[in-house]
């Protein structure tokens, strides 16, 4: 476990940071309490250890930076001074836990794997009520899907940055979120950004954020996508339609860990995971000049490529049921059946528009056909001049 101990005294820094790196955890120190709050802004702590009496800032001011700034790490107070009232004040403020100096190693251990194992539940639970509302399930049982959500289940525990390849309309932003909510950032944002619906002469607002009267429609301060998904995940979407100069800006977040907002000389740090797609060969736009081949090494540690649906045509019939379904469903309309004939019809298609085209088509013959789907359907009403 990562864990941050913020006291002023560094014996008790010291003495806590070997008693809970000889149990095998991972230290780090701040000296005080604004120091702390910088530092849980930026890491994702399973624990922090915070005294209450420091100087600049106490332990009590600390519980409220942290809740403020949403830092939901389960914190345990420390003091020399203690009393029943500073403890329930504590508490009342969000810490875990309250202990007295001198400091007795069974009741750290103790109060420590009871916080994060409570710190655990929270994160599952969130990510529960999150699945309920629920990212769609990825359909399909073809060689490819299965490797793709194998892929998923490796890659997303780490922060390793992925980019993710394919056609338009095969599915790569479904890939991304579960990327993200198979991850420890799932309780954290999930921004999405579409590059190439962005201007370019506002890709750099958008992403980095702009501080007030930096430019002439700049009438407020603007946090960019990058500090929104701060904690969390941000989705780079056709990341090869993005300037050369934002390419540029977004490599230093990448190496850095930190950003500059537009009409700025002040550094921000952040802690984010990085998720790219594009339908461009990315190799090629390199070798046009279009494409920083430094960033592409940045985005593509792990390359997903998501099949195109003629690639995986056997996953049709498990598409058109799941798109009825949902769409009975969505219109408050009963199940309609489709023909074995009919589904070996839709087969036989090239789908141009991949997953995104086969859906319009399950709507088109929900609507236009007469009880159950049949062959004749598909060939009257599936075709994309229909």
């Amino acid at each position: 476990m990562r864990i941050l101990i913020i006291d002023d005294e560094r014996s008790i820094r010291n003495t806590l940071k070997e008693i809970l790196e000889f149990e095998g955890h991972s230290i780090d120190l701040a000296e005080d309490g604004s120091q702390g709050v910088e530092m849980a802004s930026s890491t994702n702590y399973d624990a922090i250890f915070c005294d209450i009496k420091m100087p600049n800032m106490d332990g009590v001011e600390a519980l409220d930076a942290f809740a403020a700034k949403g830092i939901e790490s389960p914190v345990i107070m420390i003091s020399g001074h203690g009393s029943i009232d500073t403890a329930v004040e504590c508490i009342k403020k969000g810490a875990y836990d309250f202990i007295q100096k001198p400091l007795d190693l069974n009741r750290i251990l103790i109060t420590l794997k009871n916080a994060t194992d409570k710190g655990q539940l929270v994160r599952e639970t969130k990510i529960l009520k999150k699945k309920v509302v629920g990212v769609q399930e990825i359909i399909g049982e073809s060689p490819a899907i299965v490797r793709i959500k194998a892929m998923i289940d490796r890659v997303a525990p780490t922060d390793a940055r992925v980019l993710i390849t394919g056609s338009n309309g095969t599915g790569k932003e479904l890939v991304a979120k579960w990327l993200h909510e198979k991850s420890e950032r799932a309780s954290m944002p999930f921004v999405e950004v579409n590059c190439a619906a962005i201007p370019s002469e506002l890709i750099e607002s958008e992403l980095f954020g702009h501080e007030k009267g930096a430019f002439t429609s700049a009438v407020k301060q603007h946090k960019g996508k990058f500090e929104q998904a701060d904690g969390g995940t941000l989705f780079l979407d056709e990341i090869g339609d993005m300037s050369l100069a934002a390419q540029a800006k977004v490599l230093r977040v990448l190496q850095e860990n930190k950003l500059t907002r537009v009409g700025s000389d002040k550094d921000i740090n952040v802690n984010v995971r990085v998720i790219a797609a594009t339908n461009k060969n990315l190799r090629d736009e390199i070798a046009k000049g279009s494409f920083r081949e430094d960033l592409y090494h940045r985005i593509s540690v792990i390359v997903i490529h998501v099949p195109s649906l003629a690639e995986r045509a056997d996953d049709i019939p498990l598409l058109v049921g799941h798109f009825i379904s949902q769409i009975c469903q969505d219109s408050g309309k009963p199940l309609r059946e489709i023909e074995p004939e009919a589904l070996e019809e839709l087969k036989k298609y090239t789908w141009g528009g991949n997953i995104r085209e086969l859906r319009n088509v399950v709507e088109r013959l929900l609507i236009l056909s007469n009880g159950k789907i049949t062959r004749e359907d598909v060939q009257l009403y599936a075709g994309p001049d229909r």
